[in-house]
């Protein structure tokens, strides 16, 4: 009796691993969070979300699957189950393909006052190798690569005075786009070993660059 009751022990203890292991090499738009929808009639929906920035739809899975597009929504929120942490979303008009503006999903990393830091989305082959995969950090930065070699990439997007503008991940450009301070920037990023290009790190800079203009 007591080795059955060990066989079922580590038989729950096995699932379970295998389980955690098949979510951890999922990435977050592919599996249901806990989260809100706020719809442009004014309502709000709870229930499971599954977001997709490439095609900018999100879906709600309450009784029934329903699908709502970014003309529907202005901004949801989630609880990430992968990585922890609040995220937020907004419907903001944008032309991605350097067409009209349309409505567009983009998560919002930081705001300040004077500039905040927006981000999409999107599953990319990893092409660099198993070794570098330097946090693309989140809360402060991104887990480990899935193991089917794909990547989480992200196109940056900084939005001051109205105006979105995107980053095309130079450094040169980041100091153009945050203007002003760029000595002060330099030295923060060398003390804290920020990089220029990295998710977490852009999302410190950002919020640093804030208090600087405050002050």
């Amino acid at each position: 009796m007591l080795r059955l009751k060990l066989y079922v022990f580590l038989l729950m203890v096995s699932l379970s691993v295998q389980s955690w292991a098949q979510t951890r090499n999922q990435f977050p738009s592919q599996i249901w969070h806990k989260g809100t929808l706020n719809l442009t009639d004014g309502s709000s929906v709870n229930g499971s979300v599954k977001y997709d920035l490439e095609t900018n739809l999100v879906q709600l899975q309450a009784e029934t699957v329903i699908t709502f597009t970014a003309s529907n929504v202005t901004s949801f929120e989630l609880y990430d189950e992968i990585y922890g942490g609040i995220r937020k979303f907004y419907s903001l008009p944008y032309g991605l393909n350097g067409d009209y503006e349309t409505p567009v999903f983009f998560e919002v990393l930081t705001q300040g006052e004077y500039i905040a830091l927006l981000c999409r989305e999107y599953i990319a082959t990893d092409t660099r190798g198993m070794n570098n995969w330097a946090g693309m950090g989140m809360n402060p930065f991104w887990g480990p690569q899935n193991s089917a070699g794909f990547r989480l990439a992200f196109t940056y997007y900084f939005l001051k005075n109205g105006r979105m503008e995107r980053y095309s991940g130079k450094k040169k450009e980041l100091f153009d786009l945050l203007p002003g301070y760029q000595e002060e920037l330099e030295l923060y990023m060398r003390k804290n070993r920020l990089e220029h290009d990295q998710r977490g790190d852009l999302l410190r800079i950002t919020a640093f660059y804030n208090d600087l203009k405050n002050n």
